[in-house]
């Protein structure tokens, strides 16, 4: 079972020290956005544990999904980006990657608030399955699971990670 043996905290560790190595790099510094609900944890996280002090982004997918009919429409946070996205660095950070909908979702969402100057994502698993031509510029790991089932990150109230292995429902 791949939540047995994908260690989420292990995982989180990989990506914080690619992103520290990252920001310690010269040069304009990019701004955190995570996708909800996974990303958007994942991002606070990073926030606190990088000490920065810029505030992070939000994502929301609901508005641009192409997928309702499978998936139905997503109690998801909203889209909050407290600041300008035109000419901004932005570093996408979501946990799993799969079928590509949900980047493509969000990567509309986020060109009706601006032009940025560049986008590079950063998910902690990448589980192949791809429908779309999306690719993560760092997965810290990679999987395969049947398309039968789902991986999902779940956080604990003390803030820790796991990952959650259920099986999809068949679409109606």
């Amino acid at each position: 079972m791949a939540s047995d043996v994908l260690d989420a905290e292990a995982l989180y560790a990989g990506l914080l020290d690619h992103l520290r190595q990252q920001l310690a790099l010269p040069g304009q510094r990019p701004r955190l956005v995570g996708v909800a609900s996974g990303g958007a944890w994942l991002a606070q996280r990073l926030q606190t544990d990088l000490g920065l002090l810029e505030e992070i982004g939000i994502l929301s997918s609901a508005m641009h999904r192409d997928d309702f009919s499978q998936r139905g429409m997503s109690a998801s946070s909203q889209t909050v980006l407290p600041f300008d996205v035109n000419g901004a660095h932005l570093i996408v950070v979501d946990d799993v990657l799969y079928t590509g909908r949900t980047i493509r979702a969000v990567l509309n969402e986020l060109f009706d608030y601006g032009r940025p100057a560049s986008v590079r994502l950063v998910v902690l698993v990448d589980r192949g399955g791809r429908e779309l031509p999306v690719q993560a510029d760092l997965a810290v790991a990679r999987v395969s699971l049947p398309a039968s089932q789902a991986l999902a990150l779940a956080r604990a109230d003390d803030g820790r990670f796991s990952f959650c292995l259920h099986d999809q429902l068949a679409p109606a």
